[in-house]
C-alpha cells in the first residue's frame, strides 16, 4: 500500500493532533473512535465520548458561559449500513491510489481524482455512503441546535 500518499489522502491522525495543538475539543457521538470518510474507524480516539445532542449541546453551552474561545469538532460516524468495511475500503483507496500515481495526478487534482475513482471502484457506493453522512450530519446538526 501507498502508505505515505494514503496517509496524505486520509490526514486523520494528522489532523487530530492539530487540532489538539489548537485547543480543539474532538467528540465522537455514539463513538469512541474518530470515523474515517466511508467507515465507522479510522484506529484514532476521540478525546471524550457523548452519546445524545443534549449533553453535545451543554458542552457548547458550558464552553461559551466560560469564555472560551474557538470551536469544537463533533464526529457522527457513516450509518452502520452505510459504512464500508475497513479491509474492502483499505484496497479501494489503495487501488485508486495506484491509478492517480500511474496517471501523474498531482496536488490539487488528487483528491477528486481519488473519490472519482473510488465511485467507480466500489460501483457508486461509496457515494451513496457519503451522501448518508451528509444527511446523518445535518440530522445531529438540527438535533443539536434544537437543544441549544
Amino acid at each position: 500500500m501507498y502508505l505515505q500518499e494514503l496517509s496524505q489522502f486520509l490526514d486523520i491522525g494528522l489532523t487530530l493532533e492539530y487540532l489538539e495543538t489548537l485547543g480543539v475539543p474532538v467528540i465522537g457521538y455514539r463513538t469512541d473512535e474518530f470515523p474515517a470518510f466511508f467507515t465507522r474507524e479510522s484506529g484514532f480516539k476521540v478525546n471524550y465520548r457523548l452519546d445524545t445532542p443534549e449533553s453535545i449541546a451543554g458542552v457548547i453551552k458550558a464552553k461559551y458561559k466560560l469564555g472560551l474561545k474557538g470551536g469544537l469538532i463533533v464526529a457522527n460516524p457513516v450509518p452502520d449500513e452505510f459504512s464500508f468495511d475497513k479491509t474492502r475500503m483499505d484496497k479501494a483507496i489503495d487501488e485508486a491510489l495506484k491509478a492517480s500515481d500511474s496517471k501523474g495526478i498531482k496536488g490539487k487534482d488528487v483528491t477528486p481524482f481519488l473519490l472519482s475513482e473510488i465511485k467507480k471502484i466500489t460501483g457508486g457506493e461509496s457515494l451513496r455512503s457519503n451522501i448518508e453522512l451528509v444527511k446523518n450530519n445535518a440530522k445531529l446538526a438540527a438535533e443539536i441546535a434544537c437543544c441549544l
